[in-house]
């Protein structure tokens, strides 16, 4: 071959090869790894809300004891840290869509520090409860941001199983929140213990700052238009005129409040007071809880895209969580370890509600993501916060026992409404619109 020749096929090759590596670049938009960093950077931060909202299912009668409240005050105290954590999600959903995540989590996060910091040095009640309602409102940000970065950085169809990666490496601070609280605030009391998660806090608040980011390169969202006020709040009412929006919002509403208000309010106390496990007993079972909890995000996480449905998933999940109900409200006076297998089954299929968070997700373009996902997460937080202040009522209906004790009759009412407030949750929800991962996929072009 012609040296002449020889050059010129060389430099084609050459020129092919760059035409190939450009064409994989294309196709390969997101850079997954450093995704994966700043997604794991999140859900590190997202512990500590974990771990407020679940802490007083382990310290609440000792909070009850020590600041002399009834069942209805720890409720509305337990409840508090979802008004304001449902309160903060719409105006976190514009702040996403117009400032961001990066800096709108980190503003929040300073003032769930505030808020954790109240709570640890409070005197009084109020005060308590007024740090309880800023940590909620702080901490409103963590999931919908980490959602808003998966949406941006990773490809539709990975949606379901970066956010169980998030739920379950928040996870921890449930873990945290039982048996090793229980313990610590025997020994050293619970005001050091959320002390030093408040530190943690500060320190996640300033890693988010240098790590993240939010989108990747060449992402339309970095060189977006900043929408005016009034067009910000045309989004948010389109979000909410979705038709497809309606029966999936009475899950999400329903779903999580139900399993969280036994597992994050008064699971130990029904264990400690109906069949006489001990504090630290009651934390044990309600950590293989959350470690089933766990184990049920990283099965529950990738099904959609196995099934190819996310609807039949959630309505599959929580028929089983209905069932699980029933037989604590149904079944008197059972041998202890029925309500303990209970108990831990159900933080199994309550991971069955993110798939509902996910299908909603679904349903909007991504330039109304954060205010559409701030919507379901709304709906989720304000159930939570609504169905333990309704709980407090229920249990504080019935007169107490002489030593003080709620009576198992009082556990088995809160169970029968849990179970029939989920029966009508899920017939609304059947009406709704599936949205499948190969669809989704088929419109991104994948």
């Amino acid at each position: 071959m012609p040296p002449r020749l020889a050059a010129n096929v060389l430099s084609n090759k050459k020129i092919t090869g760059n035409v190939l590596s450009l064409m994989q670049s294309a196709e390969r938009p997101f850079p997954h790894r450093r995704g994966l960093i700043i997604v794991a950077t999140l859900a590190t931060a997202y512990v500590a809300s974990h771990f407020f909202r679940a802490s007083n299912v382990t310290i609440g009668l000792d909070l009850m004891r020590d600041l002399a409240i009834g069942p209805e005050a720890l409720g509305a105290l337990t409840g508090a840290f979802f008004f304001g954590f449902a309160a903060m999600q719409i105006p976190c959903g514009f702040f996403f869509d117009r400032f961001g995540p990066r800096y709108t989590v980190v503003g929040m996060l300073i003032v769930a520090s505030i808020g954790g910091a109240m709570f640890t040095l409070a005197p009084s009640w109020p005060v308590l409860l007024t740090g309880r309602v800023l940590m909620g409102a702080g901490c409103g940000v963590m999931l919908i941001g980490s959602m808003v970065v998966i949406s941006r950085w990773f490809p539709p169809d990975r949606f379901s199983t970066l956010t169980a990666m998030v739920l379950s490496i928040g996870l921890l601070g449930n873990l945290a929140a039982t048996t090793p609280l229980a313990w610590a605030s025997q020994a050293v009391g619970w005001r050091p213990v959320f002390g030093a998660v408040v530190i943690f806090i500060a320190l996640a608040t300033v890693a988010i700052f240098l790590v993240v980011r939010d989108a990747p390169p060449g992402h339309p969202f970095l060189s977006r238009k900043v929408e005016p006020s009034g067009e910000m709040l045309n989004g948010f009412l389109e979000v909410l005129r979705n038709p497809r929006l309606k029966p999936i919002l009475a899950l999400n509403f329903c779903n999580y409040a139900c399993t969280f208000t036994v597992q994050g309010l008064w699971g130990a106390a029904f264990l400690r007071e109906v069949h006489g496990l001990s504090p630290i007993a009651a934390g044990n079972v309600l950590l293989c809880a959350v470690i089933a909890y766990q184990a049920g995000m990283l099965a529950f996480g990738p099904l959609d895209r196995r099934l190819d449905t996310r609807k039949g998933i959630a309505i599959g999940g929580t028929l089983v969580i209905v069932c699980l109900l029933a037989i604590l409200a149904l079944f008197s006076q059972p041998p202890a370890w029925l309500p303990v297998a209970v108990i831990i089954a159900m933080g199994f299929f309550s991971a069955s509600s993110t798939m509902v968070m996910t299908h909603g997700r679904g349903i909007f373009p991504d330039r109304l993501i954060g205010r559409g996902i701030a919507t379901m997460n709304t709906s989720v937080m304000l159930g939570v916060a609504c169905m333990q202040t309704l709980s407090g009522i229920i249990i504080g209906a019935f007169e107490p026992l002489a030593s003080g004790a709620r009576t198992e009759d009082a556990y088995r009412a809160l169970f029968g409404t849990l179970t029939l407030v989920l029966i009508a949750a899920v017939a609304i929800y059947s009406r709704s619109q599936d949205v499948r991962p190969s669809d989704e996929m088929k419109a991104a072009g994948r």
